[in-house]
């Protein structure tokens, strides 16, 4: 374990100095600045700050195991969900799938969670508030982005690209239903080796939240006449 954690401690020695083009469009260019032990109630982890050079957001990777120079590892690129993951709105699923997926990781003994500060699909805390405002008035999540000017989806996974690419990863198996993250992943030149469905059980809350993803974004969930199923094997390759 201790050589786990010195590789990653030689990674934020090396990133002091890192430079690069950058990644996207934005040429986002990325260091990982600092490495911790991170105990937490899913299992033992190690947390990796990470900063960049467009915003003043802080990234972090969540680390179980050995990833570096890693095949096929499993991965979930977790965007930012204030009230969801830390004040336990049920209005989404994001808390329940950043716990499931620490915990899936926890249990394959290796993996990480990619934590992006992308709140709301990317436009911000807000703007999310208010895109929350229209929804209470009838509108779907992608009506309501629409109807503040914005994408459906705001995200961009170049930030994820490149932590990845820090860590010399050679392939990963995502743990996703959102097929846009699998294709910007592998635009910027991530390997994809698999998907790993992510689906979790709805509530009567989330339920219409999660239809609208599968019907209006094309995310990969399976809707059943009561809505949408949970799916919990893995897949091969990324559909």
């Amino acid at each position: 374990m201790n050589d786990i954690k010195q590789r990653l401690q030689q990674i934020v020695d090396r990133d002091v100095t890192h430079s690069c083009p950058g990644f996207g469009k934005h040429a986002l260019c990325v260091r990982a600045v600092a490495v911790a032990e991170l105990p937490t109630r899913f299992g033992a982890f190690r947390i990796v700050a990470f900063w960049n050079n467009q915003d003043s957001k802080e990234h972090v990777a969540i680390i179980r195991g050995d990833i570096v120079e890693g095949e096929a590892v499993p991965i979930r690129v977790h965007s930012e969900c204030l009230t969801g993951d830390a004040l336990g709105s049920i209005r989404c699923d994001c808390r329940d799938q950043l716990e499931a997926s620490l915990k899936r990781i926890d249990e394959l003994g290796s993996g990480l969670v990619l934590y992006l500060r992308q709140e709301g699909r990317g436009i911000g805390l807000l703007n999310k508030i208010r895109a929350y405002a229209l929804q209470d008035g009838g509108l779907d999540t992608v009506e309501a982005n629409l109807a503040l000017g914005f994408r459906d989806d705001e995200r961009d996974y170049a930030i994820a690209a490149h932590m990845l690419a820090t860590f010399k990863i050679r392939s990963v198996r995502v743990m996703t239903n959102n097929p846009n993250k699998l294709t910007q992943l592998e635009g910027y030149g991530v390997t994809v080796a698999g998907r790993i469905p992510h689906v979790l059980p709805p509530t009567e809350q989330n339920r219409f939240y999660l239809e609208t993803k599968a019907r209006r974004s094309g995310h990969y969930i399976e809707l059943g006449p009561d809505g949408p199923l949970a799916e919990q094997s893995d897949t091969g390759m990324a559909e």
